[in-house]
């Protein structure tokens, strides 16, 4: 819209720009079209744009004939939006961003963000959308350019801070261009800038535990001034060897600290930093032939390696409310890193049965003890890696202590919505998971009514 339409069109629908909702109108075509272009969408991408306003880069995003789905909290202006682009490509939701379940995108094979969000809201927006692990591939945002600073910064600068780690720690953050305040109805009282946000690839950087991380980042940017061995001698006794490990001066303070040099500061605070995973290529598993009978015992690096017939356990755990907990495999797996898994799994060991592997994978893995039932075996076969599969299921609430050498993450989602992932996404998931959620579903074990 030009700027006369803009100005019109307001006054038709009775609104007048709201400074606390940050409404402020984008009014350059050529702006709108290169932002969108920056997202190289295809009729395959589903795109969540946060505060659309009267449609300026929704215009675009739906001349791309991708799937749009945009998020506004103003329900004269939903309406509108409504009103404007008659299309079943477009959802407009009325609702205020910050609720979203960002994990509800899932259930989308390609999702990318755009959005010029409101400045005063910009980064708990940004913190919300960007929490790890997003389904979102590509983020494209419209900030106030101070914010726009701060999220691309490098260390030693004015603009480096905690906001700068917690989002780098798994994103590339890339300041495209600033934007004048002029290309707005009505003018903010600042510029504002447009970054790219982009997904890091899990090898770049050491794994840390990013709640540690967190925690220690914002207790070291508390007090900007003041040294780190002063700030965090709560969690670091030993300051002298804490600086070593990290490779900083002793008298550094956070802004010094470059982000690999933050991971090897969590990681030398964390009790678990030499996890690794249970995965001994030595292990004796039991040998089974065809009908599961055991035939004898080899290593677990032979079993794999010749293919041979085993035994696995995979074990199910809802919460009360009938959702699935599950986990997102260590980056330090040597089969399927890095994709989800059933709750809990692991290999029947050679002086094991599969009820006592289930209960010593539920404790090793998961920190709890539960009772479990039997749902149904599954026969052997190259999507299950050769294992005839145990599938049990257990409840518990958490809290779970989580084996870090073993799982990257973890979390419970609805039933509905794993099935639903599993069909727009099966590379998310290891093959053998998907193989038991298709016959615990089967089963008649679920997903329930109230999953």
């Amino acid at each position: 819209m030009k700027l006369s339409e803009i100005d019109a069109t307001l006054r038709e629908i009775r609104v007048s720009p709201v400074k606390t909702l940050g409404q402020n109108f984008l009014h350059d075509r050529n702006l709108a079209q290169w932002i969108v272009a920056r997202a190289e969408l295809t009729p395959d991408d589903f795109v969540v744009e946060v505060g659309p306003g009267l449609g300026a880069l929704t215009e675009f995003l739906l001349a791309s004939n991708a799937r749009v789905l945009a998020i506004e909290k103003d329900a004269r202006l939903a309406e509108f939006l409504r009103g404007r682009f008659p299309t079943g490509r477009l959802e407009v939701l009325r609702a205020d961003a910050l609720e979203f379940d960002v994990r509800t995108l899932w259930t989308q094979p390609s999702v990318k963000f755009i959005g010029n969000l409101p400045y005063n809201i910009s980064s708990q927006l940004l913190l919300r959308f960007t929490h790890y692990p997003s389904p979102i591939s590509l983020w494209l945002c419209m900030l106030q350019k101070e914010m726009a600073r701060r999220l691309s910064a490098a260390p030693r600068t004015a603009d480096y801070g905690a906001l700068t780690l917690l989002v780098q720690l798994h994103y590339r953050v890339e300041f495209l261009r600033s934007v004048p305040a002029s290309v707005f109805l009505p003018q903010p009282e600042v510029d504002s800038a447009f970054v790219k946000i982009t997904p890091r690839d899990v090898a770049e950087l050491p794994y840390c535990v990013p709640e540690l991380f967190t925690k220690l980042v914002r207790r070291g940017f508390s007090q900007r001034r003041k040294q780190l061995q002063k700030l965090l001698r709560d969690e670091i006794t030993d300051w002298s060897s804490a600086a070593a490990a990290c490779g900083c001066a002793a008298k550094a303070r956070a802004e010094e600290l470059s982000l690999p040099q933050w991971i090897a500061l969590t990681n030398f605070v964390d009790p678990e930093r030499d996890a690794a995973p249970h995965g001994d290529s030595s292990k004796q598993f039991a040998v089974v032939d065809a009908e599961d009978r055991v035939v004898g015992q080899a290593p677990r690096g032979t079993v794999h390696g010749d293919n041979l017939l085993h035994r696995a356990v995979h074990i199910l755990i809802f919460n009360a409310a009938g959702d699935l907990f599950l986990q997102k495999r260590s980056r330090l797996k040597d089969r399927h890193p890095c994709v989800w898994d059933s709750s809990a799994a692991g290999h029947v060991d050679a002086v094991e049965d599969y009820d006592e592997t289930a209960t010593r994978e539920l404790r090793e893995e998961l920190g709890i003890t539960a009772e479990l039932d039997r749902v149904v075996k599954l026969p052997a076969s190259e999507r299950t890696g050769h294992e005839f599969i145990w599938l049990y299921r257990g409840q518990h609430d958490g809290p779970f202590r989580l084996s870090r050498g073993e799982i990257e993450h973890a979390e419970f989602f609805s039933q509905r919505l794993v099935s639903a992932w599993l069909q727009a996404r099966p590379g998310d998931f290891a093959p053998g998971f998907a193989e038991c959620w298709k016959a615990f579903t089967a089963a008649g074990a679920g997903p329930s009514a109230g999953g």
